[in-house]
Parts: C-alpha cells; structure tokens; sequence
C-alpha cells in the first residue's frame, strides 16, 4: 500500500484532524496543549495549566468532548488526560525517550512520528510482536540514526474500526515487525487488512498523519 492511500484509509478510521477542525479555537488549543506537553514535559498539563486554557468552570466539560472525540485519553475517572495520539503515559509496549522524559507510544506508527513531528531526538524501546525480539531505534526528526537488531524491521499494521479509545483498541494491532521474513509470516497474505511498511516509509506515514494536527 502507498503513503497516501494508508494516510486516508487510517483518516477514515481515526480521523483525528477532521474531529480536530469541528473544534473551537479553544478547544483546539487545549488539545494541542496536552500533545505538546506531554512530548516536552513528559507529563500531561496540570488541572492549572488546563484552566489556563479551557477556563476552570469548563474544565471537566471540555475534558471529556475531547475525550469523546478520542482526541484525548482520560483517565478511568474520566477527569484527567493521559495521553493525546501518538504519545500516552500509560505504559504500552512503545518506551520513548524525548527531551529527557520518558514516556510511551500508543503503537509503533506513533513511536516513529514523534521525533519528525516535534524535529526531536527519540530513542524508541519496543519489541517484536511475534517473537518479542528487542527492537532499539534513535531518531532525530525524519532521520534514522540507529536501527536495532537489523534495518530489516518492518511496522506492521493490521486494518480495523477502533472501539471508543483507539489507543486501547486498534493501536494495539500496529506493531513492529523485526524482519520481513516475520512479518510477511504476520500477514499471511491478507494483503487487503494488513499492511507492511519499512521504517523510512512509516515515519513518512506518521509524519505526515499526525502533522496537520499541530497547525494553528
């Protein structure tokens, strides 16, 4: 599958940035606050640096349309963000490391997005998903800098309808692959709902689905 046409398939199945513009400035802001926050900070924003933006009587309600929209994870209360795509602090099997924080990625696509999307420097810590090899990126914006085991890893990405938080759902089936071999075991010639993707070409994928979400 070429870029754009996995960049509009996942648009129709995550279509963040369409939820995104139905926003108010506000609200859009909120929401690029809690991205930009996690990535520089390693957290999310406080409830004061929240009621900066959305205004402390709003607070709750704001939270949760952004939640709704799964713009934003909130925590099991429903009160506080835990992560905004592509990063969470919710452990998954994605650990990066930007700007001295570590945190995670809600799946393999979001843990080679974040250093281009922010031109950051991220070491990204995962592991096969069929043979639970060690896999050891480092990255400085778009460019791979080291690549571990072999070069030869592959994102794999199995096609489907998220439940109401895609991080929980969907995410958990793009993946990284260590081989080609492996993943082409993974896929098993279902060529229609699951997608193969080298490194360079996911980045490009990432990059350029998560980027229009950081436009002012």
């Amino acid at each position: 599958m070429d870029i754009q046409t996995a960049i509009a398939r996942l648009n129709s199945q995550l279509p963040l940035k369409t939820r995104q513009d139905r926003l108010s400035p506000n609200l859009k802001a909120a929401h690029q606050c809690v991205m930009t926050t996690l990535v520089n900070k390693g957290r999310a924003p406080t409830r004061e640096e929240l009621e900066e933006v959305f205004g402390k009587e709003k607070l709750i309600e704001s939270l949760q349309r952004l939640g709704s929209d799964d713009l934003v994870v909130l925590d099991e209360q429903g009160s506080y963000p835990v992560g905004a795509y592509p990063v969470t602090t919710e452990h998954t099997p994605h650990k990066i490391t930007v700007n001295d924080h570590s945190l995670y990625a809600m799946c393999a696509l979001d843990a080679v997005s974040v250093a281009p999307l922010f031109d950051a420097h991220v070491i990204i810590e995962s592991q096969c998903h069929v043979s639970h090899t060690s896999i050891t990126l480092r990255m400085q914006g778009s460019e791979l800098l080291e690549i571990q085991p072999t070069a030869d890893i592959i994102v794999g990405i199995r096609w489907q309808m998220p439940s109401a938080v895609a991080a929980h759902s969907m995410c958990t089936e793009m993946v990284f692959l260590k081989d080609r071999q492996t993943a082409e075991a993974w896929q098993n010639g279902d060529l229609e709902n699951i997608s193969l993707f080298t490194l360079p070409e996911a980045v490009d994928f990432g990059k350029a689905f998560f980027l229009p979400l950081l436009d002012k």
